[in-house]
């Protein structure tokens, strides 16, 4: 998998298509694409980035799915889907970090988000990023682990990012984190 720097900016403020199955059971939530994942259109398709390896040593999904320059195989998205797990983020706009977001692009994707959910009617969502939870939900004080307050009538998880960028998580508590969600779920035994 291979882009050039300038092809990548070239994929800048996209939004990427929706990775959701029709009943979702499990919502995974990022901060906004970035431009790895603008490029391939696949959430998280960074290379690097330890989304998918927390799944897999979580037992949440069996296999890393394959992620190239097409993206990603009808047959992975189809492991994801079948197991009713759907991925989405709080802001649709690709950047290169996500601290390019601006405040209230963050709670203007919060209110979308939460009108989604609603619709989607998960058991549980998992938003990975408490930086962007506490500004976008206007929870300062919020801290990792599951929320008292749920989110569009689904329990809510807000846990540790997988991007690189946050390097005092490892897979293994990356793993541990995401696998309550998906407990939660029914997506994990």
């Amino acid at each position: 998998m291979g882009f050039t720097r300038g092809e990548l900016e070239g994929f800048r403020d996209r939004a990427i298509p929706e990775f959701m199955p029709r009943h979702p059971r499990l919502v995974f939530v990022g901060i906004n694409p970035g431009l790895w994942t603008a490029a391939t259109g696949v959430p998280f398709a960074r290379p690097g980035n330890r989304f998918y390896p927390a799944l897999v040593e979580a037992g949440i999904v069996p296999r890393l799915p394959v992620i190239d320059d097409d993206g990603m195989p009808e047959a992975d998205r189809r492991m994801f889907f079948d197991a009713g797990i759907g991925i989405t983020s709080i802001v649709q706009r690709a950047t290169a970090r996500a601290d390019e977001l601006t405040r209230d692009e963050l709670r203007e994707g919060a209110r979308r988000l939460t009108t989604e959910i609603e619709e989607l009617s998960p058991k549980a969502v998992a938003i990975v990023g408490v930086t962007a939870y506490r500004v976008g939900f206007d929870r300062p004080k919020a801290i990792v682990g599951r929320q008292p307050d749920g989110l569009g009538g689904a329990q809510l998880w807000v846990l540790p990012n997988p991007s690189g960028l946050n390097a005092h998580d490892t897979v293994a508590s990356l793993a541990a984190a995401y696998a309550e969600p998906a407990r939660a779920a029914g997506v994990l035994a």
